[in-house]
């Protein structure tokens, strides 16, 4: 059974940081693709940010420059560390396995707000 715990999510002003962490169980990370996807109220699902089996990462232009993902193997865990915070970052965030995106964690909230 895949079981995606996501954490890290908090209230941070405008310009804060952030590091988002993923624990995965019943999968193996770095034989998957792993992502974060985020969920603003009122909008729908969007991506952010994946990383392949062989550590290839790609980002939606919108957090490019702001945003790394990255995976500790030997802690089976995937990070998303955010800098330069914006208002419009603020979602609900979730880690996401598989290569058609098979797996959802529950989610962990950002807020960026003054």
């Amino acid at each position: 059974q895949v079981q995606l715990v996501e954490s890290g999510g908090d209230l941070v002003q405008p310009g804060g940081s952030l590091r988002l962490s993923c624990v995965a169980s019943g999968i193996i990370i770095s034989r998957n693709v792993m992502g974060w996807y985020r969920q603003a109220p009122g909008k729908q699902r969007e991506f952010v940010a994946r990383i392949t089996s062989g550590g290839s990462t790609n980002y939606v232009d919108s957090v490019k420059g702001r945003f790394t993902i990255s995976r500790d193997n030997a802690k089976n865990t995937v990070y998303l560390q955010m800098n330069s915070l914006k208002p419009d970052d603020t979602a609900v965030y979730y880690c996401t396995a598989g290569l058609r995106v098979d797996y959802w964690g529950q989610g962990t909230q950002v807020t960026v707000s003054s």
